[in-house]
């Protein structure tokens, strides 16, 4: 069997359905905890598709585990669906057009990440079951990895332990080896408590949380200043006190993220963060609770499998994009801001090798980067739970072109182009990348024994959870 052949046909074969999940799961656009319908989408696929299915795992609803195969070895696919809020958008506007009584958008691209990891997993099954090797694949359906860490609870319950190696992909406007560090973070929630008071006639007898929220957003904007420089501290306001400006507030709370390259350096930055919360407190004589509601591990990319993930995604190539695409392009090319636009075309057309008035008609990355071992010592500020899941096991991702050049991730122009068939051609690009990287793990496992060393070497053998005992998937503000 010629596997790339294969795979390529198989994916093309199941291509309708790699897209009815994408359109489907962005349709419903759902928020972390609460993809009921997105995971059902992608667990009835899989049944159709002959996986069985465990539903509920690590103790959430919306978590499963789809698997086929037998023996080793065994090879998750990491799949996500959940959806942001404030990022309602209508697929293939170029203009701001959120869909009236929605909330939620997929500005991120969650949506085909779950079609290309469902689209991947099936041609693996189908390539398992028609050459006869042995194996297993895996399917994750991994919960709320935006705002509730879902893979560190899972690996907190064990879910990965008997996976040999793990890939996923992630939408973006590029294709390349995804092969930077992310950073960690802990997710922590400041809660004042005051007294009340009439603001005009007894103001002396107040003590007001608000001004200790404030008092703690100034110490910590001064602690900016004495951290390391890789570091990023970012904060809301969930309550701001009231609505009454002649009412002292008794209550009042913050919610902050604290990334570093390391979670032990997170960790370090939290403890300075507490002593100002508690000096903030003694300062406005109130009370103030913190709950650390949880985070995620850096991203540790594993050399071998990467450069594997990263020829096979050269073999098979980026998505396939037609004149259906390049003109949805066209589009959002044309609403960019002159200066960002000819930026867009000088620097996509570089890259793809072509003149720019031809990227200008076809505005749209077909170019693949790459895997260059200098890029696992670079560190994107960004975060993913993906990291939780790398420290147990080699991981390795790449990325594909879901949105014209320099569209951000968790913009509405993400959510409204991934919604369209370029969402659609990046899952099934993806899809065929990943298969083909299982398929080549299964032909030679040996592989396998250099990714695992490079992962002890990395890590020692050590991982400190981020999820502090007795918090619970859901408890997230």
């Amino acid at each position: 069997m010629e596997e790339k052949q294969f795979i390529h046909d198989i994916v093309a074969e199941k291509a309708d359905i790699i897209a009815g999940i994408n359109r489907a799961v962005w349709d419903y656009a759902e928020f972390g905890y609460q993809e009921d319908q997105s995971a059902e989408k992608i667990k009835a696929v899989l049944r159709q598709e002959g996986f069985e299915v465990e539903e509920g795992v690590a103790k959430i609803p919306t978590a499963f585990v789809g698997r086929y195969g037998s023996g080793k070895p065994v090879i998750g696919i990491l799949a996500e669906y959940d959806a942001l809020p404030d990022l309602s958008q209508k697929a293939g506007c170029a203009k701001p057009c959120p869909i009236e009584g929605k909330k939620y958008g997929h500005g991120c691209g969650h949506s085909a990440l779950g079609a290309g990891a469902a689209g991947a997993a099936i041609a693996v099954k189908e390539y398992l079951q028609r050459s006869g090797v042995a194996g297993t694949v895996e399917i994750y359906g991994c919960p709320a990895e935006e705002t509730g860490f879902g893979k560190a609870f899972m690996v907190k319950e064990h879910c990965f332990d008997g996976i040999d190696a793990a890939f996923s992909w992630h939408p973006m406007d590029g294709n390349m080896s995804m092969s930077v560090r992310t950073v960690a973070y802990y997710k922590v929630r400041f809660d004042f408590k005051g007294t009340t008071a009439h603001a005009g006639a007894a103001p002396e007898l107040g003590r007001s949380a608000l001004d200790a929220c404030e008092l703690m957003n100034v110490g910590v904007n001064y602690l900016r200043e004495h951290i390391i420089s890789d570091a990023r501290v970012h904060y809301a306001y969930l309550d701001c006190g009231g609505q009454a400006p002649n009412i002292v507030p008794d209550h009042a709370s913050l919610l902050y993220f604290i990334r570093a390259p390391k979670l032990v350096q997170s960790g370090e930055i939290l403890e300075r963060m507490r002593k100002i919360a508690e000096g903030a407190a003694l300062m406005t004589e109130t009370k103030v609770s913190i709950k650390v509601l949880g985070g995620l591990s850096d991203t540790i990319p594993n050399p071998t499998l990467s450069r594997l993930l990263s020829d096979a995604y050269l073999e098979t190539g980026a998505p396939d994009f037609g004149e259906e695409e390049f003109a949805i392009a066209r589009d959002f090319l044309a609403a960019m801001p002159q200066e960002q636009r000819a930026r867009v075309v000088k620097n996509g057309a570089k890259q793809n090798g072509i003149s720019e008035e031809e990227f200008a008609q076809r505005p749209l990355n077909t170019f693949i980067m790459p895997y260059t071992p200098a890029m696992r010592d670079k560190v994107m500020t960004g975060s993913s739970d993906v990291g939780d899941v790398s420290y147990q096991v080699p991981t390795a991702q790449i990325t594909a072109a879901a949105g014209i050049p320099e569209t951000g991730a968790h913009t509405w122009q993400m959510t409204a182009q991934v919604g369209t068939s370029i969402g659609d051609k990046a899952s099934q690009a993806a899809a065929r990348a990943i298969a083909l990287a299982c398929a080549k793990i299964y032909g030679n496992p040996e592989i396998l024994d250099t990714a695992k060393k490079e992962l002890e070497e990395e890590t020692g053998g050590v991982y400190l959870s981020p999820i502090p005992e007795g918090v619970q998937p859901g408890a997230i503000s």
